[in-house]
């Protein structure tokens, strides 16, 4: 049976390959292939007459380094049909060598390791570090921002080309500062080592890369990560702690919830407002809200934070599975549908009634707009919007009925009724009650403003204007709306 041998090219010149290698590779009968010959070694041995069929050419038609790989791969186990053959690579087949991993998954073809120096020790002793504080080894050509561990040692290899070094520079530069230090290492262990200290924002722009280029990025220390949720998580617990703030650790849940609610409505001004800078603001302050709810879950031994990702994570999931199953879905509605079906599922017995999981403390008209929401889920609903219209209607007659007979009572109850009709008559043209009552609480607060300016740039009292004045300021404001 034919088979693949995969033989280790080390990662510097001929100094680097062992003895034993270059014999095998010196007195080789079998056809040799290279990943690239862009490499020190693949020129010296080419002098000593030993000729090599190299997957360059692959890497200029195809711009996906996955199509790459697969590619190389394909045409390796073709040629190995006919007879065993001699694959070559830079550094050590097992070490950041996707063809290989590769030819081991597949069962076509038997497959032989036949070592090869790895460039890590050199590496290790040109930057001087050692890896038992905490190293990342990441492949240039295929990595996600995700993975990336600041707080160790950070290596990034295969940066052969000026692409791939802007691709690893902008992904940092997510996280970090541009003038942030980092090494270029050309070349470890040779006699052509060059070490090069350098920004970051200047990874793709000063340096030369090429096939032996690695990008080496120092430990970052954990205070030097504000954007990052466990750095949140850090700050909120020492807060919480022996030495932290009165405020936050005389804190309950039970405490905290005027806070959140006041919280809630910044935000929904911040939307309103189109502002972006208050936006952003205002959502920390909820996302602190969320973590210090969870630290006092924590500190008394109840859940943490953890527990809450995991909660809603694992939510997200099920409750979608047109996305991470195999469910088709052909609408919003649908995916409603289904929602609903799934939280029934999940929450089983829970509650007794239909109404029975809306909370208590939700304000009232979004109370009303839920409740009938929920009736409408089983068919108790209006058919026709026009029927709501005139019940709205008939609910102001009652209004003025009671009125009229002077039943305070009476008056209170049916002014509800009308406030709930509306409630219901919102949700026929999917607008939010509170959101639009809020709306226009803060409509009529802008233009009274207004009115107020006017009114002390005239030089006079408010308690002096007429209702005409007012009325004209009013409509000033408006105007410029």
């Amino acid at each position: 049976m034919s088979k693949i041998e995969v033989i280790g090219l080390g990662a510097g010149d001929i100094n680097q390959l062992p003895l034993g290698v270059y014999r095998k590779l010196k007195d080789s009968q079998q056809e040799i292939y290279t990943r690239t010959t862009d490499h020190p070694v693949i020129d010296t041995l080419r002098q000593e007459g030993i000729s090599f069929y190299s997957f360059d050419a692959i890497y200029e038609e195809t711009s996906n380094f996955a199509e790459v790989y697969e590619t190389i791969v394909a045409q390796l186990l073709e040629a190995a049909k006919e007879s065993s053959i001699v694959y070559t690579v830079p550094g050590h087949p097992m070490l950041a060598e996707k063809t290989v991993q590769l030819l081991l998954e597949q069962e076509e073809v038997e497959v032989e390791i036949s070592g090869g120096q790895s460039y890590l020790d050199a590496l290790f002793t040109s930057l001087k570090i050692d890896p038992i504080d905490g190293f990342q080894f990441v492949d240039g050509t295929s990595f996600e921002r995700r993975q990336l561990n600041y707080e160790q040692h950070l290596v990034f290899c295969q940066v052969y080309d000026s692409f791939i070094a802007s691709e690893v520079k902008l992904t940092l530069l997510e996280d970090l500062p541009p003038d942030y230090e980092v090494t270029i290492v050309e070349a470890a262990g040779t006699e052509h080592e060059k070490l090069t200290k350098l920004p970051l924002e200047d990874l793709d722009r000063t340096v030369e890369v090429n096939n032996l280029t690695s990008v080496y990025v120092p430990p970052v220390i954990h205070e030097q990560l504000p954007h990052r949720f466990s750095r949140l998580v850090e700050v909120m617990a020492t807060l919480r702690g022996p030495n932290g703030c009165p405020w936050d650790q005389k804190q309950t849940h039970q405490s905290l919830r005027e806070y959140t609610i006041e919280e809630v409505y910044e935000l929904m001004d911040a939307i309103d407002n189109e502002d972006d800078d208050n936006i952003i603001e205002e959502l920390g302050d909820l996302l602190m809200h969320i973590v210090l709810y969870s630290q006092i879950g924590d500190d008394e031994g109840y859940f943490s934070i953890d527990d809450v990702i995991r909660s809603i994570t694992n939510k997200m999931v099920h409750r979608h599975p047109h996305v991470f199953g195999e469910e088709q879905v052909d609408s919003v509605d649908q995916v409603l549908t289904n929602w609903d079906a799934l939280k029934q599922q999940e929450k089983g017995k829970k509650h007794d009634t239909l109404l029975g999981g809306i909370p208590k403390h939700l304000p009232s008209l979004a109370k009303a707009a839920k409740l009938q929401h929920k009736a409408s889920k089983v068919g108790f609903d209006w058919t026709d919007v026009e029927d709501v219209w005139e019940k709205l209607e008939e609910e102001l007659s009652e209004v003025k009925e009671a009125i009229s007979m002077g039943n305070a009572v009476d008056i209170e109850d049916e002014f509800g009724d009308v406030l709930f009709v509306t409630a219901n008559l919102m949700r026929f043209y999917d607008i939010n009650p509170e959101v639009a009552l809020n709306r226009a609480n803060a409509k009529f607060a802008s233009r009274f403003n207004y009115v107020e300016e006017r009114i002390k740039e005239s030089g006079k009292e408010i308690e002096d204007t007429t209702l005409e004045e007012m009325e004209e300021y009013w409509q000033e404001a408006k105007g410029r709306e």
